[in-house]
């Protein structure tokens, strides 16, 4: 949940209904993972260097203002390039990403230059999905842009997660860059959801892979879905995890 405004440092959470509301154990739990991946949430606020930024404009053919502001909770340089590097590789039909910002704009510019696919983006802040639309279409490009309020509880994960309305039936890149950590640090788990949506030969990337939290969720998909081939790759700050389905 980020556009080319200033992000302020502490994670918006999303509307939610009261009865659906994180429990005070979850929150106590939040509080006391916060304590232990504060050096990786540090990390987390780093968008890029400069250098970068200004090849992933040049390289979508972008303006330079295109995207002004980078860190700060939005996506780095390395995931933008990772993503444009596979919709050049794989020109995928149907992109879900789950919490919309500057990798809506990346991925919509990148899906206009490589094939004819459609972007389905996910947030949980309802004015923000309407300035998404309103910020793409400066650039004479368009996505689906839902609004997904955190209202999903799922037995398997603490926390809570999107209510998505029109999904694709099968999706051949998926962008889980949200709920923000701040919901609960293993919140971004019931993405698995969507798994068996992928496609034989899809992507999955997951943001911010080298903090505990994810670290946390990457183990368990590994064991949960065999069908999987999950790697990590560190050279961006925020570390990046990257499924291919197989088949």
């Amino acid at each position: 949940m980020t556009t080319r405004s200033l992000t302020g440092l502490l994670a918006k959470r999303g509307e939610s209904a009261p009865e659906a509301r994180c429990t005070p154990g979850e929150r106590l739990f939040q509080i006391a993972f916060g304590a232990v991946q504060w050096p990786w949430l540090l990390r987390s606020l780093y968008g890029g260097t400069q250098a970068q930024k200004t090849a992933l404009l040049a390289r979508l053919g972008l303006e330079a203002d295109s995207l002004p502001h980078l860190g700060s909770w939005k996506a780095d340089t390395y995931l933008l390039h990772r993503i444009v590097d596979i919709i050049e590789a794989e020109r995928p039909g149907n992109v879900v990403e789950l919490g919309s910002g500057a990798t809506s704009l990346v991925i919509a510019k990148a899906l206009a230059m490589h094939g004819e696919g459609a972007l389905h983006s996910y947030d949980g802040h309802a004015p923000f999905v309407s300035a998404m639309a309103d910020w793409l279409a400066e650039h004479d490009l368009a996505a689906a842009f839902h609004h997904a309020p955190l209202t999903t509880r799922d037995v398997r994960w603490p926390g809570l997660w999107y209510a998505l309305t029109d999904v694709p039936g099968s999706i051949d890149l998926l962008v889980i860059d949200g709920p923000p950590w701040a919901v609960h640090p293993f919140a971004r788990g019931m993405a698995e959801r969507l798994f068996p949506l992928i496609a034989p030969g899809g992507t999955v990337l997951l943001d911010d892979a080298a903090r505990p939290g994810e670290r946390y969720v990457a183990r368990r998909w590994k064991t949960a879905w065999p069908d999987f081939d999950f790697h990590y790759e560190g050279a961006g700050t925020k570390g990046l995890l990257v499924g291919t389905r197989r088949g």
